[in-house]
């Protein structure tokens, strides 16, 4: 794949009278597109592309995308769709009204490029001095190193959503690191419609009753991932991608696996008679493993990351010796 340099399209006639009439006071794209145009060049990507085979999609616009997709907080099937729908977006890109976009694993892959190439620092490095200049931004100050809490970069998740959305996360990365060996071991069809959208709560079921059956499906579809992952058959390198890692911990936090007396495998989530694990070792997010939920008083929650926020435990005055685990039996017995 080539590259012609030529940086983000003219925005068509049409386009700006429709985009201008649709949003009267603006919009992020639109203000984006309007102030910050000259960021988003091709110039600065040539080493990450060849001089040879068919021209790809400008890599200025793609990274425009890539911001508008971080802003906005979407997936890349999202982001590819709102090229196409949103008139902003349109206005953004420099594209026609009847424009029919393009694949969403263009942005998958364009980030692989980047990151190939040692430049997936460029755009954020190009906006940040954008910024300088334009006097939005100064230079940073002494910062206390004993914060009360340090906010972490994720969204919150309640523990239904952190089920459903730790098997997405897993699926995604074993759709990127080993497509053949995901699809050799589950529905993809019936997985991709499943978990193609990110697990959100505006969109759970109302009722109870059908959250808990929702919260069966989950536990029951990590419980598939990680027996695969974790089988003799599969390669090792498997187990080693760490959505599949934090997959199988969030599985273990988060469900009871039991035999009833007939024999049949029953998956429940743990609740407070059950005991749940401490804070402090209890995942929070499938995206940042050091993510932990915090308190301060009874009125303060956070998620906070762990590695900054938590202090140190004191040394041991002796060392000890670490006891040999014992499986647990009966009804709380989890073997994945």
């Amino acid at each position: 794949m080539s590259m012609r340099p030529v940086g983000l399209p003219e925005i068509p006639e049409l386009t700006v009278v429709v985009a201008r009439a649709a949003f009267p006071k603006g919009s992020l794209p639109i203000r984006v597109r309007d102030r910050l145009a000259e960021v988003f060049v091709d110039e600065p990507f040539t080493k990450a592309f060849g001089v040879r085979g068919a021209p790809g999609l400008s890599p200025g616009v793609l990274s425009l995308v890539t911001l508008l997709q971080f802003a906005e907080g979407l997936t890349d099937r999202q982001a590819a769709a709102m090229a196409v729908r949103a008139i902003d977006w349109k206005y953004a890109l420099g594209a026609e009204l009847t424009d029919t976009g393009f694949d969403a694993s263009v942005l998958c892959r364009f980030r692989a490029r980047l990151a190939d190439s040692g430049l997936e620092r460029v755009i954020f490095d190009r906006l940040l001095e954008h910024c300088k200049e334009a006097g939005l931004v100064a230079a940073g100050g002494k910062q206390r190193t004993d914060s009360t809490h340090v906010i972490s970069a994720v969204r919150d998740l309640n523990r239904l959503e952190l089920a459903g959305e730790s098997v997405r996360a897993a699926l995604e990365a074993l759709a990127v690191a080993a497509p053949a060996w995901l699809a050799g071991h589950i529905d993809v069809t019936e997985f991709a419609e499943r978990y193609g959208p990110r697990v959100d709560g505006w969109r759970m079921p109302p009722s109870q009753t059908k959250r808990d059956r929702l919260a069966q499906v989950f536990g029951q579809d990590a419980i598939a991932l990680c027996r695969a992952a974790w089988a003799d058959g599969s390669p090792a390198w498997i187990r080693e991608i760490e959505a599949v890692g934090l997959l199988r911990q969030v599985l273990v936090q988060t469900y009871i696996v039991r035999i009833d007396a007939r024999g049949r495998q029953v998956i429940k989530k743990w609740d407070a008679d059950d005991g749940v694990p401490p804070g402090q070792l209890r995942l929070a997010s499938p995206y940042d493993s050091d993510a932990r939920w915090a308190a301060k008083d009874d009125d303060l929650f956070w998620m906070a990351t762990r590695s900054i926020s938590r202090k140190p435990a004191p040394p041991s005055p002796t060392p000890t010796p670490t006891p040999t685990p014992t499986p647990m039996r009966g009804r709380r017995s989890c073997r994945i």
